[in-house]
């Protein structure tokens, strides 16, 4: 395995839901550190690496996210099985049966499965209903409360889905279950490795923020702290290559480039910046394909609204089975994405970022 699937499988193996992405951090700094000029971090946990322009005094950010989606312990029962709710958007046909995580409050990882019925017992009505969320629980393999609290369990620990990084049958096809948003995590660390050497005309700040899953939270944060001139999320989208998946929004297939966000429910990508961002593309011969999202957001979301307006776009690649324990991307999706925003950064200077300003 080279070293940046050794990054990548560092990346998502590890667990940090909205409000504990304290682990994800860590690695993150570890990793940025070394390619920065200066370290970045505010005060709900973002962190970010700078480096300073040659020459502009201007800024872009460019931003992932730590957080995964995953669940809060808020209830254990007589018999030792816990109760949850979702920090961040779940489907509840993706749940039952599916390995847990619990990750106490020192630190200790305890395995549990959300439980189901065996079919023997449904009814024909049963069958056809969804279980709901709220009648869900976590079996840890204990008999009562009190064992399920020495094994450490409180409630408010967090709970994230057991998936281990892993190559497919295809090597280009990777399957992890945090990619949403170590996918952009990832990218800023390499694109500050990428442009390392190169003597930039814009200062770059590149990290990642916190609590983008319940409302880009982070992001508000985070811009107001960077203040930036232009900012791009890079956020998975959606993949459209399987089956009973429409591609009447745009195309999303996997392994033909990375994703450029028409619009989503909570930004309208900056048009002159997009134009740009394309017409960079289309220099350097990177593939990438177009998309609207009609509900869900970026962190671009809380990036163009803050200050004075922060033009934004976001950029991702098509990822497949999001929002679940399992989720597919294509490496070389993910390499030009790398690709790509570290030329649109390569090709920013002072008067460039005035003519994205209208």
């Amino acid at each position: 395995m080279d070293k940046q699937l050794e990054m990548l499988k560092d990346l998502t193996d590890v667990n940090g839901i909205a409000g504990f992405e304290s682990a994800v951090k860590g690695k993150v700094k570890a990793y940025i550190e070394p390619l920065s000029d200066e370290i970045i971090e505010d005060n709900l946990g973002g962190i970010f690496g700078k480096k300073r322009s040659e020459s502009g005094t201007k800024t872009i950010l460019v931003g992932g996210h730590l957080d995964e989606i995953g669940f809060m312990v808020t209830e254990i029962d007589d018999n030792g099985f816990l109760k949850f709710s979702p920090v961040g958007g779940w489907w509840n046909q993706v749940m039952l049966s599916q390995r847990m995580t619990i990750t106490t409050g020192e630190g200790k990882q305890l395995t549990g499965v959300i439980g189901s019925k065996p079919p023997h017992v449904l009814t024909a009505e049963e069958r056809k209903k969804p279980v709901e969320i709220k009648d869900m629980f976590i079996d840890i393999g204990v008999a009562s409360k009190e064992e399920a609290r020495e094994a450490g369990v409180e409630l408010g620990d967090m709970v994230t889905p057991y998936t281990e990084f892993t190559e497919l049958a295809n090597e280009y096809y990777l399957l992890a279950k945090a990619w949403d948003n170590r996918f952009g995590t990832a990218l800023s660390i390499d694109l500050l490795k990428s442009v390392k050497d190169d003597n930039l005309n814009i200062n770059l700040v590149s990290g990642a923020t916190v609590q983008e899953e319940v409302g880009l939270r982070g992001a508000k944060v985070a811009a107001n702290k960077v203040k930036p001139d232009l900012a791009i999320a890079v956020d998975v989208g959606l993949a459209m290559d399987t089956p009973g998946m429409k591609s009447s929004n745009g195309t999303g297939d996997l392994g033909k480039g990375p994703l450029l966000l028409l619009l989503d429910g909570s930004n309208i990508g900056h048009v002159p910046f997009r134009k740009h961002i394309q017409k960079v593309a289309a220099e350097k011969d990177i593939p990438y394909q177009l998309q609207v999202i009609q509900g869900g957001g970026t962190d671009a979301g809380s990036f163009h609204v803050s200050n004075e307006g922060v033009p934004s776009v976001a950029i991702g690649v098509p990822l497949r089975y999001m929002h679940s324990n399992v989720s597919i991307m294509h490496r070389e999706d993910y390499q030009n994405a790398v690709k790509l925003v570290a030329e649109v950064v390569k090709s920013l200077d002072d008067s460039k970022v005035d003519e994205i300003i209208w």
